[in-house]
Order: structure tokens, then C-alpha cells, then sequence
């Protein structure tokens, strides 16, 4: 049997097998509504076969938004149109997740394809939050320092947006705390200079993303299960460590959740990043093993027998693919197909089934 294709349970919830879509922004939204772009894209690979879809990181709060074309979930106007794209997820056999995002300090900016850098008010873009005065870059805008008052509407955002995601259909929740957005600015010791409770020493740099991680926790039903992604470390001397990623898991897992979701890299841009296949899995390993916690393992997985391996021998509890999915939506029902199991075809694609050789 595949250790790949087998479900996997986390609380009330079971997933059909191990393979998932990692959040990829599509910068496609207009006032943060989802639209027929995002029910196609998102619909593709729960006909595909994956377990778990989880959408691009969709703003608690409009200033929140990497750039004015995310998601967003700060009003229940963006209910129904999420709702009708979990529906579809569901009804393919695939369960939708949702995550739930807030960029701080790299918010206001333009689309990659654009060129990126930052969006002028003047242009339509914004003021900027982050736990310090530093900018991402010399392109980024210059955040304003958060007030307790700031840090306190963040909370209640993110609890909030976790209440649309349920009444949208969401289930599964995840906490974004990578790749050098708001919660990981806090988490950082390279971008965190505060003297108040939430900067200076370990405890008080994680306590943003506790506080966010247990609000959504209780408005999150007990059955439905909350990720936290993080980035394991910053790839920068003097920044977030692995050891720092094991300690906080513990925290988050005794709040309540469920799987820590294991990316790297992202918050500071003197970052060097030993890209290679697999490149993050070992994070996700070490923090399952001392934390002993479920993790998701991220970054160059494009084999199937890559994929397994890392199941099969307990670097990871789920496997997550982005890029690898934009060019091969169907790569789970391929990856079953050369793993001898069974993949979960649509009915309408079943004359297309691959057999055994």
C-alpha cells in the first residue's frame, strides 16, 4: 500500500490522502472577491485528485493584502463566492482549506507581474504595519510601528476571518506565519526591535502568533483542524532558527493545533537559500520528531516516488506541492498511477484512466 494514497485523520476531519496544494497567490482578486479565476484554478486540482486544497493567503484585513489583487476575507460580502468554490472543492471528494493571512510590512505592493515594489496612495495603495520601522527593501514601503491597539484589531481580524472561512465552507484553517509577512516580522529577531511585550526575548516575539493561533482556535469548530505555517528558518546569521521553529510548535501544538506547515526563507531579502529537490523537508522532519507534531513538508517535491518516500519514512505527516501542480494539475492521479494505487478519477474523466502497465 502507498503511504502516499493513505488518509490521513487530524481531529473529526480525514483527508482521502496525503497530498496537498500549498497556498500560491493568483493576484486576480478586485476588493478581495474571489471569482470564476479562482474557481477554476482551485477547482482543477480537486478534480486532479489531491486530498487538500488550500487557497492563496486571503487578507483578515484590506491592508493586510500583499497587493491590491489578493483575496480577501474581512467582510462577509466575500462569503458566498468562497462558498461556491468549496462546494466544488467537496463535491470532487477533496477538502478545501483556507489561509488566512495578513502581510504587514510587504502589504501595498505590486503584482509580480508588474514588477513588484511598492504601490504609491497615490496609485491605490496603502499604509503599512510591521512590529518595527524597517522596509522589506528600498522599494517597499516604510511600515508604521504597531500600537497595542494595532496588534489587538489583528487579533480579532484574524478570528473574525476564520468565521467567514467557516460559514464559507472551509475545513481547514491555516495560520500564515511565513515568508516574512506580518506574524513572522513579529517572530524575527532581525525585524522585531520592539521594547513592549511582544519584542526583545523569544517568549514575547511569539506571542503575536500564539495570540492569533488560539483566537482562531476558539471560533474554529473542535472537529476542524488548524495549520500554522511557518518559515523553519530565515537562511540569515542572527535570524529564526530550527531550534527556535521546534520550540514554537511545541506552544502552538499545547493551543491546539493541529499540523505545522514547514516553509523557509522570506522575511529578510539578504536571505541564501540552499535551493535543491527537498530542499525543506528536513525541517519538516526535525520539527515532527521533536515537537511530535504533524508537519507538512514543502519546496521541490516533483516525484512521486520523492513524495512517497518522505511519508513513508515519517519526515512528514502531508506533502504540499505548488509549482509542480501549475504545471501538472492531475500530478496525483499520475503520481497513483506509478505508485500502483488508486487514484480518485472523475467520472467524467474515467476513459481517461491510466492502467497498469
Amino acid at each position: 500500500m502507498s503511504a502516499l494514497f493513505s488518509p490521513l485523520t487530524l481531529r473529526g476531519l480525514t483527508l482521502r490522502n496525503r497530498i496537498g496544494v500549498a497556498p500560491m497567490c493568483q493576484y486576480s482578486a478586485v476588493d478581495g472577491q474571489a471569482n470564476d479565476w479562482h474557481l477554476v484554478h482551485l477547482g482543477a486540482f480537486a478534480t486532479g485528485g489531491v486530498g487538500l486544497v488550500i487557497s492563496e493567503a486571503t487578507a483578515v484585513l484590506p491592508e493586510g493584502r500583499i497587493s491590491p489583487a489578493d483575496l480577501g476575507i474581512w467582510s462577509d460580502a466575500h462569503v458566498p463566492m468562497l462558498r461556491r468554490i468549496t462546494d466544488f472543492i467537496h463535491a470532487q471528494g477533496a477538502v478545501a482549506g483556507i489561509q488566512l493571512a495578513h502581510a504587514g510590512r510587504k502589504a501595498s505592493t505590486r503584482r509580480p507581474w508588474d514588477g513588484g515594489g511598492m504601490v504609491s496612495e497615490a496609485d491605490g495603495g496603502w499604509p503599512v504595519l510591521g512590529p518595527s520601522a524597517t522596509p522589506f527593501a528600498a522599494d517597499y514601503p516604510v511600515p508604521h510601528v504597531m500600537s497595542g491597539a494595532d496588534i489587538t484589531a489583528v487579533i480579532e481580524a484574524f478570528a473574525s476571518g476564520a468565521r467567514r472561512a467557516l460559514a464559507a465552507g472551509f475545513k481547514v484553517a491555516e495560520v500564515h506565519a511565513a515568508h516574512g509577512y506580518l506574524l513572522n516580522e513579529f517572530l524575527s529577531p532581525l525585524t522585531n526591535d520592539r521594547r513592549d511585550d511582544y519584542g526583545g526575548s523569544f517568549e514575547n516575539r511569539i506571542r503575536l502568533t500564539c495570540e492569533v493561533a488560539a483566537a482562531v482556535r476558539a471560533v474554529w469548530p473542535d472537529e476542524a483542524p488548524l495549520f500554522v505555517r511557518i518559515s523553519a528558518t530565515e537562511w540569515a546569521n542572527g535570524g529564526w532558527s530550527l531550534e527556535d521553529s521546534v520550540q514554537l510548535a511545541v506552544r502552538l501544538a499545547a493551543l491546539g493545533v493541529d499540523l505545522i506547515d514547514s516553509s523557509s526563507g522570506g522575511n529578510v531579502a539578504h536571505q541564501q537559500i540552499d535551493v535543491r529537490p527537498g530542499y525543506q523537508v528536513p525541517f519538516a522532519a526535525r520539527i515532527r520528531r521533536d515537537a511530535h507534531v504533524p508537519t507538512a513538508a514543502v519546496g521541490l517535491i516533483t516525484e512521486a516516488a520523492q513524495a512517497e518516500a518522505i511519508v513513508a519514512n515519517g519526515e512528514a505527516d502531508l506533502v504540499l506541492l505548488a509549482r509542480e501542480l501549475l504545471r501538472h494539475p492531475r500530478w496525483a492521479l499520475e503520481a497513483a498511477h506509478a505508485l500502483g494505487a488508486t487514484g480518485d478519477w472523475p467520472s467524467q474523466y474515467l476513459r481517461a484512466r491510466l492502467r497498469p502497465s
